[in-house]
């Protein structure tokens, strides 16, 4: 089982003082990866439900802080060896996929090769609107800009066509230390469990009780076999958020008989005492697991 931490990139560690104590902490401590959250912007007021809390809001205030996700892993691979380093997710229809495709290779190719692409779809439908993108379209720019990214990466001279996105020929370097980038595809619905069987390296739902993750894992088998793919190719990430405290092994177990292949715990749980609370759960979780 591999260990990572969500919402990397949020609290005390949206600086650069904290986020790089923190990753350091957290290699030291055995977690496998980091994974950083995303909003270019949050449009005060906003009226978009978010999914992931009874309130429909995003926890903490409008005005917190949420470092681009692509520079703050850029900014901790510098400081770090081993850890992997994960979006978790980023937006993917509000980019342009040529120009992230050249950023991700190099972060990539700069970091030896540790870099994991989480996306999602969005749920923030007025900053789709400040960014200039139709909200309607975001599943449809999701696929097809995952067909972009790989397209650029892998070809020697890259092309796709597409309603959204036209390039013949193009060169793409440098070119992703590991070939190409895992795609983890991030969500708690359906559709999403279906991205990720049809085209999704991984799978990381949101939420979901351990029902709900097996439903969606089926899902996402059988749309990986309806479309000619390896189902067990493909990897489950969790969110372990009962994977802490007394009954932390019990959870983690349970998980693993899931199928899940990596749990993620929330950062804020080392918001308190970023080092001592990393070690102490590397000792007690991590290492126990083995």
């Amino acid at each position: 089982m591999k260990f990572g931490i969500a919402f990397a990139n949020t609290g005390p560690f949206a600086d650069a003082k904290g986020a790089t104590a923190f990753v350091q902490a957290a290699e030291a401590a055995g977690f496998e990866s980091v994974w950083t959250v995303e909003h270019v912007i949050v449009p005060s007021g906003y009226q978009s439900a978010y999914p992931y809390s009874p309130t429909g809001k995003m926890p903490g205030p409008e005005d917190s802080p949420i470092p681009d996700p692509l520079v703050w892993l850029s900014f901790v691979a510098a400081a770090t060896e081993r850890i992997r380093l994960a979006t978790g997710i980023l937006i993917l229809p509000q980019r342009n996929p040529v120009v992230l495709a050249k950023e991700l290779a190099t972060l990539d190719a700069m970091s030896g090769g540790r870099l994991d692409l989480g996306i999602g779809v969005g749920w923030l439908e007025e900053e789709f609107d400040a960014i200039g993108v139709p909200f309607s379209e975001r599943g449809a720019r999701t696929d097809d800009h995952v067909a972009a990214l790989r397209a650029l990466w892998t070809q020697d001279k890259a092309t796709h066509q597409s309603p959204f996105t036209n390039f013949a020929d193009c060169i793409l370097r440098p070119r992703p230390a590991q070939g190409s980038i895992p795609i983890h595809v991030g969500g708690h619905s359906v559709a999403a469990a279906r991205r990720a069987g049809r085209l999704g390296d991984g799978f990381f739902p949101g939420r979901g009780d351990h029902d709900e993750l097996r439903s969606l894992f089926d899902v996402v088998r059988a749309s990986a076999t309806d479309a000619g793919r390896d189902p067990d190719a493909i990897e489950l990430t969790a969110a372990g958020r009962g994977a802490v405290g007394e009954r932390a092994l019990d959870e983690v177990a349970a998980l693993a008989d899931l199928g899940v292949d990596r749990v993620i715990v929330p950062a804020f749980l080392f918001w308190k005492d970023p080092a001592a609370d990393l070690a102490r759960y590397g000792d007690d979780v991590i290492a126990q697991v083995g």
